[in-house]
């Protein structure tokens, strides 16, 4: 499974406002120009994580971005189903309201999909690892890197 360059470069302005010490917001174009990325895309995104409640923005001369809640509470699950969507290995495994994983192809009951069993425990790994991994570890290394300088 590949994600998209939301999820890529949404984890990259995640992790670049873990990395300041949420005292003052940091301009998306400071975040664009660190992370050579382009600021209208990132523009997009951080629409889409300020939807999710992941990051809050004030507005101004020294206006910008700021993480909603500590590092230490937001998972890359959150982040990425906040750019992603839901979370699916193939297009016709999906979640119903319930959270029971369904199987596009199973739709009429008169057969059973031979490879749900495969999709459905791929996507589970996928989850419960982006539901493991949260903002602040992705910055430790770095935050190990500033402090040895």
């Amino acid at each position: 499974m590949m994600f998209s360059t939301k999820a890529e470069y949404g984890v990259r302005i995640m992790a670049h406002l873990a990395a300041h010490d949420g005292t003052a917001p940091v301009a998306l174009g400071s975040i664009a120009e660190a992370e050579a990325l382009p600021l209208a895309y990132l523009e997009h995104l951080v629409q889409r994580l300020r939807r999710a409640g992941l990051v809050e923005s004030r507005r101004g001369a020294h206006g910008g971005y700021t993480l909603a809640r500590p590092a230490e509470e937001i998972t890359m699950a959150e982040v990425v189903s906040a750019l992603e969507g839901e979370i699916a290995p193939i297009e016709c495994i999906t979640a119903d309201p319930d959270g029971r994983v369904m199987c596009a192809r199973e739709a009429n009951g008169e057969r059973a999909c031979p490879s749900k069993l495969l999709w459905t425990r791929v996507q589970g790994a996928i989850v419960r690892t982006l539901e493991d991994v949260t903002l602040s570890e992705l910055i430790r290394p770095v935050a190990r890197k500033k402090a040895a300088v």
